[in-house]
């Protein structure tokens, strides 16, 4: 047998994992007690951190916030490693709740990304020690056009902090990991803190639901806060209506054409009586005192039915559908004229619901 140094290197990589493999093998393969006692620990860790971190929203705090509303230009976020992931998700959640903001690698904003920095903007770099080569790299030419400085460091010491204009402590008191180096708790500490900068300025901003909705178009979000009634109703010749004085098989032929389970009731103005729906023509049925040939159709039908204006929201059709157990709505206007309809199948299709 050869000696194990003139093996083929993936034989001596073998040779390395199949102790372990034994061993492993050898070791109950799931503590269970211990995983939830490690998660457990890992969460109380980070809750800690974030607790700590309440007590430092101060004057630091605030002047960071007015350096970022007094921003004509944007902010512009910047980290390595781990705390640059957590800088694009900051700098991401900054753009979507109305301050305008994006992400800035500090290792190709020294091979030409500067240069997507000006005057105008503001800088928020993140570094847990604070002492980042590519960060320190490139913010004394940042610091030379006057452009503001936010630290955010877990190191009030660090070189960051004092080059800042405005330093937010973000250290905690022990990460997460149990070696204390793997990012936990630091990086949770950095996202809370972006967090609060964020809503801070929404609020100071008065940035609103429909702001929000317009920076998110294409998802459920934006259609709920964005999509009003007059986009989804049926308008003109597509909305059923009859007169009061129709009889019940002109009311059933209109119901037929137009496809919505019901039919408005209108008078001679286009003014709203009443709804005759699918469900009034069952009731209608099952009651044998009712002759349906002679009955007029104004005495079926039912009065003051709920109604929605078509500058509502579309998601406030479904909610008043669901709170009422209707299927249908009439959209009118201010004097009551009926001038458009809609049913659930409307909404599933503008998928509101």
């Amino acid at each position: 047998m050869k000696p194990i140094s003139l093996l083929h290197p993936a034989l001596l990589m073998n040779a390395h994992l199949q102790p372990r493999a034994v061993a492993s093998a050898g070791h109950p393969l799931l503590n269970l007690e211990r995983l939830k006692a490690s998660a457990v620990a890992v969460i109380a860790t980070e809750a800690r951190a974030i607790e700590v971190l309440a007590t430092r929203i101060d004057e630091s705090f605030q002047r960071a916030c007015q350096l970022m509303l007094e921003c004509p230009g944007r902010v512009v976020v910047s980290g390595m490693g781990k705390s640059g992931h957590i800088g694009r998700k900051i700098a991401a959640t900054l753009a979507s709740t109305g301050t305008p903001a994006f992400f800035v690698h500090p290792g190709e904003a020294s091979h030409g990304d500067l240069g997507m920095i000006t005057h105008k903007d503001v800088v928020l770099a993140l570094s847990n020690s604070g002492e980042t080569d590519e960060l320190l790299t490139i913010l004394p030419l940042i610091r030379r056009q006057g452009i503001p400085l936010i630290a955010m460091t877990g190191n009030d010491s660090s070189s960051l902090a004092g080059m800042a204009d405005v330093h937010l402590d973000v250290s905690v008191p022990a990460e997460a990991c149990p070696l204390g180096l793997a990012p936990t708790a630091s990086t949770t500490a950095a996202l809370a803190m972006g967090d609060a900068l964020a809503i801070a300025l929404l609020e100071a901003r008065g940035f609103t639901a429909d702001d929000f909705a317009r920076s998110h178009p294409a998802g459920s979000l934006g259609r709920r806060l964005l999509l009003h009634i007059g986009d989804v109703m049926h308008t003109g010749e597509m909305v059923p209506r009859v007169h009061r004085d129709a009889s019940l098989s002109e009311a059933l032929v209109e119901m037929t054409r137009k496809g919505l389970g019901m039919t408005a009731v209108v008078d001679a103005e286009n003014r709203l009586l009443g709804v005759f729906t699918d469900g009034d023509l069952r009731r209608a049925l099952d009651d044998a005192a009712i002759d349906l040939r002679r009955t007029p159709l104004a005495s079926l039908m039912t009065p003051n039915p709920k109604t929605i204006g078509a500058d509502k929201l579309a998601v406030e059709a479904a909610r008043l559908m669901e709170d009422h157990k209707i299927h249908a709505l009439l959209v009118v206007d201010a004097d009551n004229r009926v001038v458009g309809a809609l049913n659930i199948h409307d909404l599933l299709r503008a998928r509101v619901v």
